[in-house]
Protein backbone atom coordinates (compact mmCIF):
# COMPACT_ATOMS: atom_id res chain seq x y z
CA UNK A 1 0.00 0.00 0.00
CA UNK A 2 1.10 3.31 -0.51
CA UNK A 3 1.80 5.56 1.96
CA UNK A 4 -0.58 8.89 2.68
CA UNK A 5 1.34 12.00 2.75
CA UNK A 6 -0.16 14.06 5.59
CA UNK A 7 0.59 18.17 4.90
CA UNK A 8 3.19 19.23 7.27
CA UNK A 9 3.29 22.26 9.25
CA UNK A 10 6.02 24.00 7.59
CA UNK A 11 3.90 23.42 3.98
CA UNK A 12 0.95 24.77 5.34
CA UNK A 13 3.10 27.88 6.92
CA UNK A 14 4.49 28.25 2.87
CA UNK A 15 1.04 28.06 1.73
CA UNK A 16 0.17 30.83 4.24
CA UNK A 17 2.91 33.14 3.12
CA UNK A 18 2.37 32.72 -0.79
CA UNK A 19 -1.38 33.97 -0.21
CA UNK A 20 0.13 36.68 2.31
CA UNK A 21 1.91 37.64 -0.78
CA UNK A 22 -0.14 37.49 -3.09
CA UNK A 23 -3.05 39.20 -1.51
CA UNK A 24 -0.05 42.21 -0.73
CA UNK A 25 0.50 42.31 -4.21
CA UNK A 26 -3.32 42.59 -5.21
CA UNK A 27 -3.35 44.98 -2.65
CA UNK A 28 -0.44 47.40 -3.72
CA UNK A 29 -1.88 46.98 -7.59
CA UNK A 30 -5.10 48.06 -6.29
CA UNK A 31 -3.78 51.35 -4.43
CA UNK A 32 -1.24 51.82 -7.49
CA UNK A 33 -4.18 51.61 -10.19
CA UNK A 34 -6.36 53.89 -7.71
CA UNK A 35 -3.80 56.42 -7.46
CA UNK A 36 -2.65 55.94 -11.44
CA UNK A 37 -6.54 56.33 -12.31
CA UNK A 38 -7.07 59.40 -9.60
CA UNK A 39 -4.08 61.17 -11.48
CA UNK A 40 -4.67 60.42 -14.60
CA UNK A 41 -8.20 62.22 -13.79
CA UNK A 42 -6.21 65.18 -12.69
CA UNK A 43 -3.29 65.36 -14.90
CA UNK A 44 -3.64 65.57 -18.55
CA UNK A 45 -0.92 65.14 -21.06
CA UNK A 46 0.24 65.14 -24.24
CA UNK A 47 3.18 64.49 -26.54
CA UNK A 48 1.71 66.63 -29.45
CA UNK A 49 3.19 69.92 -28.33
CA UNK A 50 6.30 72.57 -29.43
CA UNK A 51 7.64 75.96 -28.29
CA UNK A 52 6.34 78.41 -30.66
CA UNK A 53 7.55 82.01 -30.45
CA UNK A 54 7.09 85.37 -32.15
CA UNK A 55 9.45 85.46 -35.42
CA UNK A 56 10.09 89.49 -36.53
CA UNK A 57 11.09 88.58 -40.18
CA UNK A 58 13.96 91.70 -41.28
CA UNK A 59 13.15 93.02 -44.90
CA UNK A 60 14.11 96.51 -46.30
CA UNK A 61 12.09 98.88 -48.08
CA UNK A 62 13.91 100.44 -50.17
CA UNK A 63 16.41 98.46 -52.67
CA UNK A 64 19.53 99.15 -52.46
CA UNK A 65 23.27 97.79 -52.26
CA UNK A 66 24.42 96.35 -48.81
CA UNK A 67 27.69 98.49 -47.22
CA UNK A 68 27.41 97.59 -43.97
CA UNK A 69 26.37 94.74 -41.99
CA UNK A 70 26.86 94.37 -38.24
CA UNK A 71 25.41 91.36 -36.93
CA UNK A 72 26.60 87.75 -37.07
CA UNK A 73 23.89 85.05 -36.93
CA UNK A 74 22.51 83.47 -33.22
CA UNK A 75 23.52 87.21 -32.12
CA UNK A 76 21.56 89.02 -29.04
CA UNK A 77 20.49 92.47 -30.31
CA UNK A 78 18.08 95.42 -28.59
CA UNK A 79 15.17 97.34 -30.36
CA UNK A 80 16.01 100.12 -32.15
CA UNK A 81 20.01 98.93 -32.93
CA UNK A 82 21.19 99.53 -36.24
CA UNK A 83 21.64 96.02 -37.97
CA UNK A 84 22.97 96.82 -41.31
CA UNK A 85 23.20 99.74 -43.97
CA UNK A 86 21.99 100.40 -47.68
CA UNK A 87 24.20 102.59 -49.69
CA UNK A 88 22.17 105.91 -49.56
CA UNK A 89 24.56 108.22 -52.06
CA UNK A 90 21.55 107.64 -54.60
CA UNK A 91 18.73 108.73 -51.97
CA UNK A 92 21.63 111.62 -51.16
CA UNK A 93 21.23 113.19 -54.50
CA UNK A 94 17.11 112.87 -55.12
CA UNK A 95 17.18 114.39 -51.75
CA UNK A 96 19.45 117.45 -52.48
CA UNK A 97 17.28 117.60 -56.46
CA UNK A 98 14.41 118.34 -54.62
CA UNK A 99 15.62 120.36 -51.62
CA UNK A 100 17.02 122.91 -54.50
CA UNK A 101 13.51 122.30 -56.65
CA UNK A 102 11.31 123.98 -53.40
CA UNK A 103 14.15 126.72 -52.59
CA UNK A 104 13.45 127.99 -56.21
CA UNK A 105 9.82 127.76 -55.94
CA UNK A 106 10.08 129.28 -52.31
CA UNK A 107 12.33 132.32 -54.05
CA UNK A 108 9.58 132.51 -56.58
CA UNK A 109 6.73 132.67 -53.70
CA UNK A 110 9.03 135.48 -51.96
CA UNK A 111 8.88 137.33 -55.54
CA UNK A 112 5.22 137.07 -55.78
CA UNK A 113 5.32 138.16 -52.45
CA UNK A 114 6.77 141.24 -53.22
CA UNK A 115 5.42 142.00 -56.31
CA UNK A 116 2.22 142.54 -54.71
CA UNK A 117 3.41 144.80 -52.08
CA UNK A 118 4.49 146.46 -54.80
CA UNK A 119 1.94 146.69 -56.90
CA UNK A 120 -0.57 147.28 -54.02
CA UNK A 121 1.96 150.02 -52.65
CA UNK A 122 1.78 151.93 -56.47
CA UNK A 123 -1.93 151.34 -55.95
CA UNK A 124 -2.07 153.37 -52.98
CA UNK A 125 0.07 156.49 -54.85
CA UNK A 126 -2.79 156.07 -57.56
CA UNK A 127 -5.40 156.49 -55.34
CA UNK A 128 -3.74 159.75 -53.99
CA UNK A 129 -2.95 160.81 -57.70
CA UNK A 130 -7.00 160.63 -58.18
CA UNK A 131 -7.38 162.59 -55.09
CA UNK A 132 -4.79 164.98 -56.36
CA UNK A 133 -7.09 164.79 -59.56
CA UNK A 134 -9.83 165.70 -58.32
CA UNK A 135 -8.77 168.42 -56.43
CA UNK A 136 -6.86 170.14 -59.40
CA UNK A 137 -10.22 169.41 -61.19
CA UNK A 138 -12.23 171.21 -59.20
CA UNK A 139 -9.47 173.93 -59.25
CA UNK A 140 -9.56 174.14 -62.72
CA UNK A 141 -13.65 174.00 -62.60
CA UNK A 142 -13.87 177.04 -60.69
CA UNK A 143 -11.19 178.94 -62.47
CA UNK A 144 -12.77 178.33 -65.72
CA UNK A 145 -16.50 179.66 -64.16
CA UNK A 146 -14.71 182.63 -62.68
CA UNK A 147 -13.30 183.17 -66.58
CA UNK A 148 -16.65 182.48 -67.73
CA UNK A 149 -18.32 185.58 -65.67
CA UNK A 150 -15.69 187.44 -66.08
CA UNK A 151 -16.20 187.26 -69.63
CA UNK A 152 -19.96 187.88 -69.72
CA UNK A 153 -18.82 191.17 -67.35
CA UNK A 154 -15.96 192.00 -70.27
CA UNK A 155 -18.98 191.92 -72.91
CA UNK A 156 -21.42 193.86 -71.08
CA UNK A 157 -19.31 196.25 -70.45
CA UNK A 158 -17.56 196.21 -74.37
CA UNK A 159 -21.30 197.26 -75.53
CA UNK A 160 -21.41 199.94 -73.23
CA UNK A 161 -17.97 200.98 -74.45
CA UNK A 162 -16.45 200.91 -70.58
CA UNK A 163 -13.75 198.75 -71.30
CA UNK A 164 -11.56 198.73 -74.58
CA UNK A 165 -11.78 195.41 -76.88
CA UNK A 166 -7.90 194.73 -75.83
CA UNK A 167 -9.17 193.60 -72.66
CA UNK A 168 -12.19 192.00 -73.52
CA UNK A 169 -9.91 189.86 -75.70
CA UNK A 170 -7.68 189.54 -72.94
CA UNK A 171 -11.05 187.90 -70.76
CA UNK A 172 -11.99 185.48 -73.94
CA UNK A 173 -8.65 184.58 -74.14
CA UNK A 174 -8.52 183.92 -70.03
CA UNK A 175 -11.70 182.08 -70.29
CA UNK A 176 -10.51 179.63 -73.50
CA UNK A 177 -7.62 178.84 -71.34
CA UNK A 178 -9.28 178.22 -67.92
CA UNK A 179 -11.72 175.96 -70.48
CA UNK A 180 -8.46 173.65 -71.78
CA UNK A 181 -6.94 173.60 -68.05
CA UNK A 182 -10.48 172.15 -66.74
CA UNK A 183 -10.80 169.60 -69.70
CA UNK A 184 -7.30 168.59 -69.00
CA UNK A 185 -8.06 168.48 -65.58
CA UNK A 186 -10.95 166.05 -66.50
CA UNK A 187 -8.93 163.66 -68.31
CA UNK A 188 -6.20 163.29 -65.80
CA UNK A 189 -9.05 162.07 -63.59
CA UNK A 190 -10.33 159.81 -66.15
CA UNK A 191 -6.52 158.53 -66.61
CA UNK A 192 -5.82 158.50 -63.39
CA UNK A 193 -9.16 156.07 -62.54
CA UNK A 194 -8.33 154.42 -65.24
CA UNK A 195 -4.84 153.42 -64.31
CA UNK A 196 -6.76 152.01 -60.52
CA UNK A 197 -8.57 149.69 -62.78
CA UNK A 198 -5.91 148.47 -64.43
CA UNK A 199 -3.89 148.46 -61.02
CA UNK A 200 -6.74 146.22 -59.38
CA UNK A 201 -6.53 143.87 -61.89
CA UNK A 202 -2.77 143.15 -61.81
CA UNK A 203 -3.39 143.00 -57.57
CA UNK A 204 -6.01 140.57 -58.69
CA UNK A 205 -3.76 138.60 -61.14
CA UNK A 206 -0.86 138.91 -59.17
CA UNK A 207 -2.58 137.32 -55.62
CA UNK A 208 -4.07 134.66 -58.40
CA UNK A 209 -0.73 132.97 -58.82
CA UNK A 210 -0.26 132.79 -54.77
CA UNK A 211 -2.46 129.59 -54.29
CA UNK A 212 -0.76 127.36 -57.19
CA UNK A 213 2.67 128.28 -56.19
CA UNK A 214 2.24 127.40 -52.51
CA UNK A 215 0.57 124.08 -53.71
CA UNK A 216 3.14 124.26 -55.81
CA UNK A 217 5.51 124.11 -52.64
CA UNK A 218 3.60 122.15 -50.64
CA UNK A 219 4.01 119.51 -53.22
CA UNK A 220 7.63 119.66 -53.30
CA UNK A 221 7.60 119.64 -49.81
CA UNK A 222 5.81 116.49 -49.37
CA UNK A 223 7.98 114.83 -52.47
CA UNK A 224 10.76 116.05 -49.88
CA UNK A 225 9.61 114.34 -47.10
CA UNK A 226 9.40 111.04 -48.89
CA UNK A 227 12.76 111.30 -50.63
CA UNK A 228 14.25 111.85 -46.77
CA UNK A 229 11.96 108.97 -45.85
CA UNK A 230 13.47 106.80 -48.24
CA UNK A 231 16.84 107.60 -47.19
CA UNK A 232 16.19 106.70 -43.63
CA UNK A 233 15.12 103.30 -45.14
CA UNK A 234 19.07 102.81 -45.75
CA UNK A 235 19.42 101.79 -42.14
CA UNK A 236 17.73 99.67 -41.09
CA UNK A 237 17.25 99.23 -37.31
CA UNK A 238 16.49 95.50 -35.11
CA UNK A 239 12.80 95.37 -34.28
CA UNK A 240 13.11 93.89 -31.03
CA UNK A 241 15.11 92.23 -28.58
CA UNK A 242 16.27 88.81 -29.64
CA UNK A 243 18.66 86.46 -31.57
CA UNK A 244 19.10 86.92 -35.01
CA UNK A 245 18.66 84.12 -36.80
CA UNK A 246 18.45 83.07 -40.59
CA UNK A 247 20.86 85.47 -42.04
CA UNK A 248 20.90 85.66 -45.73
CA UNK A 249 22.72 88.80 -46.75
CA UNK A 250 26.78 89.93 -46.87
CA UNK A 251 28.21 93.55 -48.08
CA UNK A 252 27.93 94.06 -51.10
CA UNK A 253 25.02 92.05 -51.85
CA UNK A 254 21.89 94.02 -54.13
CA UNK A 255 18.87 93.50 -52.39
CA UNK A 256 15.16 94.21 -53.63
CA UNK A 257 12.58 96.19 -51.15
CA UNK A 258 10.55 93.72 -49.65
CA UNK A 259 13.56 90.89 -50.00
CA UNK A 260 13.84 88.54 -46.41
CA UNK A 261 17.23 89.76 -44.78
CA UNK A 262 17.25 87.85 -41.76
CA UNK A 263 14.86 87.43 -38.74
CA UNK A 264 15.08 88.52 -35.22
CA UNK A 265 13.42 85.99 -32.24
CA UNK A 266 12.96 86.91 -28.93
CA UNK A 267 13.24 84.16 -26.10
CA UNK A 268 11.27 86.50 -23.96
CA UNK A 269 7.87 86.14 -25.64
CA UNK A 270 7.78 82.41 -26.44
CA UNK A 271 5.01 79.75 -25.49
CA UNK A 272 3.95 76.17 -25.76
CA UNK A 273 1.32 75.16 -28.48
CA UNK A 274 -0.33 71.35 -27.08
CA UNK A 275 -2.65 69.94 -29.02
CA UNK A 276 -4.64 67.82 -26.76
CA UNK A 277 -7.19 65.18 -27.84
CA UNK A 278 -10.96 66.67 -27.84
CA UNK A 279 -11.64 63.75 -25.74
CA UNK A 280 -9.18 65.32 -23.13
CA UNK A 281 -10.58 68.79 -22.95
CA UNK A 282 -13.46 68.01 -20.70
CA UNK A 283 -12.20 70.01 -17.90
CA UNK A 284 -9.72 72.11 -18.61
CA UNK A 285 -10.10 75.93 -18.20
CA UNK A 286 -8.22 78.97 -19.30
CA UNK A 287 -5.58 79.70 -15.62
CA UNK A 288 -4.84 76.19 -14.81
CA UNK A 289 -1.37 75.39 -13.96
CA UNK A 290 1.02 73.18 -16.47
CA UNK A 291 3.89 71.20 -15.64
CA UNK A 292 5.99 71.20 -18.56
CA UNK A 293 9.24 68.66 -20.05
CA UNK A 294 11.49 69.21 -22.54
CA UNK A 295 12.96 66.81 -24.40
CA UNK A 296 16.20 68.41 -24.67
CA UNK A 297 16.59 68.72 -20.98
CA UNK A 298 15.20 65.35 -19.33
CA UNK A 299 15.67 66.68 -15.75
CA UNK A 300 13.95 70.12 -15.81
CA UNK A 301 10.24 70.70 -15.49
CA UNK A 302 8.92 74.36 -16.63
CA UNK A 303 5.89 75.94 -14.98
CA UNK A 304 3.49 77.55 -17.08
CA UNK A 305 -0.46 78.15 -17.27
CA UNK A 306 -3.41 77.49 -20.36
CA UNK A 307 -3.84 80.83 -21.66
CA UNK A 308 -6.61 80.12 -24.40
CA UNK A 309 -8.06 76.96 -26.12
CA UNK A 310 -8.31 77.19 -29.94
CA UNK A 311 -11.91 77.91 -31.39
CA UNK A 312 -11.48 74.79 -33.83
CA UNK A 313 -9.53 71.66 -34.32
CA UNK A 314 -6.21 71.74 -36.42
CA UNK A 315 -7.78 70.07 -39.47
CA UNK A 316 -10.27 72.67 -39.86
CA UNK A 317 -7.47 75.02 -40.67
CA UNK A 318 -5.93 72.95 -42.60
CA UNK A 319 -5.35 73.56 -46.81
CA UNK A 320 -7.90 70.66 -47.43
CA UNK A 321 -10.41 70.73 -44.71
CA UNK A 322 -12.92 67.32 -44.62
CA UNK A 323 -15.85 68.37 -45.92
CA UNK A 324 -18.06 65.64 -44.17
CA UNK A 325 -21.59 66.02 -46.44
CA UNK A 326 -19.76 64.34 -49.52
CA UNK A 327 -20.76 61.07 -47.65
CA UNK A 328 -16.92 59.83 -47.28
CA UNK A 329 -16.67 61.05 -43.22
CA UNK A 330 -14.89 58.90 -40.99
CA UNK A 331 -15.01 60.05 -37.28
CA UNK A 332 -11.34 60.22 -35.88
CA UNK A 333 -10.59 62.01 -32.70
CA UNK A 334 -9.64 65.23 -33.73
CA UNK A 335 -6.69 67.54 -31.82
CA UNK A 336 -7.86 70.71 -30.50
CA UNK A 337 -4.23 73.25 -30.08
CA UNK A 338 -3.78 75.04 -26.48
CA UNK A 339 -2.21 77.69 -26.18
CA UNK A 340 0.37 77.92 -22.88
CA UNK A 341 2.53 80.46 -21.41
CA UNK A 342 5.61 79.83 -19.46
CA UNK A 343 5.45 81.40 -16.00
CA UNK A 344 7.50 84.28 -15.40
CA UNK A 345 11.14 83.55 -14.74
CA UNK A 346 10.63 79.71 -15.09
CA UNK A 347 12.84 80.18 -18.39
CA UNK A 348 15.26 82.99 -16.63
CA UNK A 349 18.16 81.54 -18.40
CA UNK A 350 16.29 81.63 -22.19
CA UNK A 351 17.35 77.88 -22.71
CA UNK A 352 14.64 77.08 -24.70
CA UNK A 353 14.43 77.64 -28.63
CA UNK A 354 11.57 78.00 -30.70
CA UNK A 355 10.49 74.25 -32.56
CA UNK A 356 11.63 72.09 -29.64
CA UNK A 357 9.64 69.56 -28.44
CA UNK A 358 7.62 69.67 -25.06
CA UNK A 359 5.54 67.20 -23.06
CA UNK A 360 3.05 69.67 -21.27
CA UNK A 361 0.94 68.03 -18.56
CA UNK A 362 -2.49 69.99 -17.32
CA UNK A 363 -3.64 69.91 -13.77
CA UNK A 364 -7.46 69.88 -13.45
CA UNK A 365 -9.11 70.25 -10.50
CA UNK A 366 -11.39 66.87 -9.68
Amino acid sequence: MEEIKTPTPQNHKKKKIAALIFAIIVIIGCVTGFFYVRYKSTHIATDDAFIEGRIHTVSSKVAGTVINVYVTDNQLVKKGDVILDIDSQDFDVKVREISSGLDAERTRLSELNYRIATVKQQFEELKAAVGSAKANLDLQEANRRQAEADLRRAENLLKEDVITKERYEKAQTSYDIAVAQARAARENVMQAEARIETQKALIKQTESAIEPQRALIKQKEASLNAAELSRSYTKIYAPADGYVTKKSIEAGNHINAGQPLMAVVPLDDIWVIANYKETQLEKVRPGQKVRIKVDTYPGKVFQGRVESIMVGTGVVFSLFPPENATGNYVKVVQRIPLKIVLDKGTDSEHILRIGMSVEPTIIVEK
